[in-house]
């Protein structure tokens, strides 16, 4: 280890003085991002371009990356209004190749993504680690890299948009009530994401193998130990997903995590009743919520199986 863990020490003092203020829930995906949090933009390059930034901005970039799409109502501009395509931050976004509006079926919202641009940059700005981060990462205690949070680009689902936008309004709501049992909010985790580290377990003993027919050998039982390690549902042989996991300490610096699960109304037949009986807290507007040391979410779709592994 060629490093010296006082050189990180100014990044981990932003980061605690931004988690002391009482702020925008969308606060916590700017915590380990070097960009512009002033009014006034300022000049940020990657690579061989420059973009120019500010406060606003950066935490609308960070946000859509967070959860891949975002309503343009739910993000705020830098005079704290509901964001429009067409004006202020956004189009300024748009018109430098950072993010794209799509507009969701049967709707007049927008919904919000990163482009590969706007993926690079927030990759190319991240922070040093901390050294509590590199003081766990190091001894074994995580697996995933400090609490790194992951950043999307581009619209996977465009069918499921009415669905996805929601998925940052129940964040929203969550994250209200968190802060109010004074936790500490560390990320989000998509199902996305989930879903890969699932598929990787799946698949881990046939890479390599040039006798693979690409179907996982592994038994239920390892299945329901991974399930379990993961702390998700399996039930009637499927691993249950959720739409999001947070990832928070409570007050007493303890690590634990809370599943959101977004039910619309085109939910029926067979996934209806799955989400049912999950256990969620239901909630008006549609959502509802897994509290922590409670289990539910969604099957794993077997067709998406092959995106999710490159």
């Amino acid at each position: 280890m060629d490093f010296d863990p006082r050189d990180f020490d100014d990044a981990r003092d932003r980061t605690e003085d931004l988690r002391d203020r009482d702020g925008d829930p969308r606060d916590v995906f700017t915590l380990n991002l070097d960009l512009p949090r002033g009014l006034e933009r300022e000049i940020v390059r990657d690579r061989d371009r420059e973009y120019t930034l500010r406060g606003s901005e950066s935490r609308t970039l960070a946000t859509v990356g967070a959860f891949r799409v975002v309503s343009s109502r739910d993000l705020r501009d830098h005079h704290d209004r509901p964001a429009d395509p067409r004006s202020g931050d956004l189009r300024h976004l748009g018109e430098q190749g950072l993010v794209e509006a799509t507009r969701v079926p049967g709707s007049r919202d927008h919904a919000v993504s990163l482009t590969k641009e706007g993926r690079s940059l927030l990759e190319s700005h991240r922070d040093p680690p901390s050294r509590e981060a590199l003081r766990r990462d190091f001894a074994g205690a995580r697996r995933d890299h400090g609490h790194r949070q992951t950043f999307y680009a581009g619209v996977k689902r465009e069918r499921e948009l009415e669905h996805d936008v929601q998925v940052y309004r129940a964040f929203e709501r969550e994250a209200e009530r968190l802060e109010e049992r004074d936790a500490r909010i560390e990320r989000v985790v998509l199902d996305y994401e989930l879903k890969r580290e699932y598929q990787q377990f799946l698949q881990e003993r046939n890479r390599g193998r040039a006798d693979s027919t690409g179907r996982p050998d592994r038994t239920p039982g390892e299945v329901a130990a991974w399930a379990k390690d993961h702390d998700l549902p399996y039930r009637d042989n499927r691993v249950r997903f959720p739409d999001a996991r947070i990832e928070f300490e409570n007050r007493d610096r303890q690590e634990q995590h809370r599943d959101l699960e977004v039910v619309t109304p085109h939910y029926r037949g067979a996934h209806a009743a799955a989400v049912a009986s999950s256990g969620f807290e239901s909630y008006s507007g549609g959502l509802r919520v897994q509290t922590s040391g409670r289990r539910g979410g969604r099957g794993l779709d077997p067709r998406l199986a092959e995106e999710l592994t490159r």
